[in-house]
């Protein structure tokens, strides 16, 4: 038999009750939303302010259709019970029209209550015209009136409007004070937030910290830390809003000493402390700080992911992320986008579909930015009809979206479809932006469209807003040199109205190298040497393509200049992602694997099958003057055929073989590929330093333009 909800208890069962509605408030507050409800379920009386406290908690845990079937349910109903539903309605954007509704619907005069729970909802959601009709209604206004309204003016930014409405407030309290001194800090006017901090007759911690959080954020780091240190009373929060002043401003050594010298060590200080490290390439010094913490909450695995992934720790932000989800750890935002990116720059596609599977679990999928993270994420890894079907089923794509699928489509060398997109999104009535251009054009280079992509610079130039930077010439001198035009490419650089830089000159390198110009590369070697004098990379172009044309003594003096001035070469590495890890190879060490016995089995079968399938090894490939077959030998050794035996050894059969590399292809591993591909049968998928290259059938995807 059902139990009576009463209004009016006996004396002896009113603590119980009233203890009961607690629990079930404070349930609802954590969550747990099945002990809440048993809570009810279990009282032998239940009052109207228990059905109010349940109603409300469902609210909270994202459940109004519960709330609103229990509300209906109600044997009576108080004021309460109407501004529960109210308020609970106000929280969602989309159900603001049923909030103000049952607003509307109250038997009873509704109180100050009803309409500022109304008023709330229309300021969270950012309906400000609604909410300054309503204020402008109300029967009667309190300071929570007030401070609601003068919140919706300050986050929309209209501070004067805002200042008018703090002028006419009956009752200025410390809320409503603090609040517009942060409005004024938010806006840069520090001068009259400090003002309006010294008129204030009370101030609380809370109003202490806003002016010291004002002054970090304006650059006025000394004024902040005077300030802070005459603070009568300090807690964790004005401790952090220091210590993240320091960390913003780059001052790391000081947000290092006042995160010493705190007399606790909460959570936020520690995950922003961890932050600052991260951005320092202080990696050790954030792992330490995440090693001692007690309490970690979702912030600090964002944080060791982030200082992971931003100072190319790959292997160990990817480790840090699946612990945490191994935790039970739901990931966030800034956790999800840093993963994204990992997988992208390691191009492992079996992660990356795990991090898609978590944003689906956290309604990630809805974000735009998370979402273009993703597209990116999948033509990273070398799956685009994957990339196009999440591009296709997200609606409305924003320009990052666009040029995230044009970009895809000419690094995977499909010219046609990046400038199929190009148009579409023109279509659609998105405007280009400087990012569009670079992928349209190169696009065009990557596959020839020298006539096309003159249209599209030249266009660019007269008919956008948009002025051609850098990039853009660099994308225009790729463009003609791959296309032979090595001359015009080298008057365009000459002329230009930007400054040549290390991109546009080593594009001009590589058409050197590709069309064996020797004149051109020394100049532009010289001149790659003043910009990066570091770097070994184009001398190491120069001497390929002196080999290349027999000219053997000038590549070995060349080398010998390398090596005098100590300068960095990049080791040659491919990886491979097989059964959820990355299997790394280096050119020439082939016994660095564990598994290296059945790599080198595999590489002497493939040698065999290429000699009979007609391939013949191009030996200026190789910097070094040495016999024939000592040039096999290394040509053998190359890491990413290394990277692809493993991986006809491991890959299944029907899969593709998805390699990586982080520099250029070599032209003889290009042959080589194309034979491997046919002979096998298998699908060979080579991304490197520049772009894609899919092996199939004999066929590679460039063309042999690359």
């Amino acid at each position: 038999m059902r139990l009576p909800s009463v209004r009016f208890l006996p004396s002896s069962a009113a603590p119980a009750v009233v203890a009961a509605n607690a629990r079930i408030a404070w349930m609802a507050r954590a969550g747990n939303m099945e002990g809440a409800r048993a809570t009810f379920e279990a009282m032998p009386l239940r009052t109207t302010a228990s059905y109010n406290a349940l109603i409300a908690g469902y609210f909270r845990n994202h459940l109004p259709e519960a709330a609103l079937g229990l509300f209906r349910r109600m044997p009576s109903r108080d004021l309460g019970s109407y501004n529960a539903l109210i308020s609970g309605f106000s929280l969602r954007r989309h159900t603001l029209p049923d909030a103000a509704a049952a607003l509307a619907s109250i038997p009873l005069p509704p109180s100050v209550v009803s309409f500022t729970s109304l008023l709330r909802g229309y300021v969270r959601h950012g309906f400000l015209a609604d909410a300054i009709r309503l204020f402008h209604h109300m029967p009667e206004r309190n300071h929570v009136s007030y401070t609601v309204m003068l919140g919706g003016f300050i986050d929309a930014g209209r501070l004067d409007e805002a200042r008018k409405l703090f002028d006419e407030m009956p009752d200025k309290d410390v809320v409503a004070r603090t609040a517009m001194l942060s409005g004024y800090c938010q806006a840069g006017r520090i001068a009259e937030a400090r003002l309006l901090f010294d008129e204030m007759p009370k101030r609380n911690v809370v109003s202490w910290t806003a002016m010291i959080s004002g002054y970090s954020q304006n650059g006025k780091l000394n004024l902040a830390r005077k300030l802070f240190e005459v603070m009568p009373d300090r807690n964790e929060v004005s401790w952090t809003a220091m210590l993240v002043g320091y960390i913003q401003a780059g001052h790391i050594e000081d947000a290092e000493q006042l995160f010493n010298a705190m007399p606790e060590h909460p959570v936020a200080a520690c995950n922003a402390m961890m932050v600052g490290f991260g951005q320092r390439g202080m990696v050790d010094a954030a792992q330490a700080v995440f090693e001692r913490m007690q309490e970690k909450d979702d912030g600090t695995w964002s944080a060791m992911i982030k200082a992971y992934e931003q100072n190319e720790f790959l292997i160990e932000a990817l480790s840090t992320f699946r612990d945490m989800l191994w935790r039970g750890i739901r990931p966030n935002y800034p956790s999800v986008i840093s993963i994204l990116t990992v997988c992208s720059a390691l191009a492992i596609l079996n992660h990356g579909r795990e991090v898609h599977a978590a944003m689906l679990r956290c309604s990630f999928d809805m974000d735009v930015f998370a979402v273009s993270a993703l597209i990116t994420m999948y033509i990273k890894c070398g799956n685009l009809d994957k990339a196009n079907r999440v591009f296709n089923m997200f609606e409305p794509k924003d320009v990052v979206m666009w040029n995230s699928m044009i970009t895809g489509y000419a690094q995977h060398g499909l010219g046609e479809e990046a400038l199929g997109i190009f148009n579409d999104m023109t279509m659609a009535g998105m405007a280009p932006d400087e990012i569009t251009y670079i992928g349209v054009l190169t696009a065009c280079s990557y596959t020839g469209k020298v006539k096309v992509g003159r249209e599209i610079f030249n266009s660019m130039c007269k008919d956008s807003a948009i002025r051609p930077g850098a990039e853009h010439y660099s994308c225009m001198v790729d463009l003609l040199g791959r296309a032979g035009l090595v001359h015009e490419a080298l008057d365009l650089i000459k002329n230009m109205p930007v400054e040549a830089d290390a991109i546009i000159w080593g594009a001009l390198m590589g058409a050197c190298r590709m069309h064996k110009n020797a004149e051109i590369a020394e100049l532009a070697a010289k001149k790659l040497l003043e910009l990066e004098p570091g770097s070994a990379g184009p001398y190491v172009l120069l001497s390929h393509i002196y080999t290349s044309t027999g000219r053997w003594e000038d590549a070995s003096k060349t080398r010998k200049f390398i090596s005098s001035r100590n300068l960095n070469k990049s080791t040659g590495c491919s990886w491979i992602e097989y059964d959820k890890r990355v299997h790394l190879f280096t050119s020439g060490d082939i016994l660095a694997h564990p598994e290296h016995a059945i790599i080198l089995k595999m590489l002497e079968k493939l040698d065999g099958l290429l000699m009979e399938s007609g391939y013949s090894a191009d030996g200026s490939f190789v910097l070094h003057d040495i016999d024939e077959e000592q040039k096999l030998h290394s040509l053998r050794y190359h890491s990413e055929r290394q990277a692809v035996a493993y991986g006809l050894l491991k890959v299944p059969e029907g899969m593709p073989i998805r390699v990586m590399k982080n520099l250029r292809v070599c032209g003889d591993c290009h042959a080589a590929m194309k034979f491997i591909a046919k002979i096998t049968s298998r699908e060979i998928i080579l991304r490197d330093a520049n772009r894609f290259h899919h092996f199939k059938d004999g066929f590679c995807s460039c063309r042999d333009y690359w």
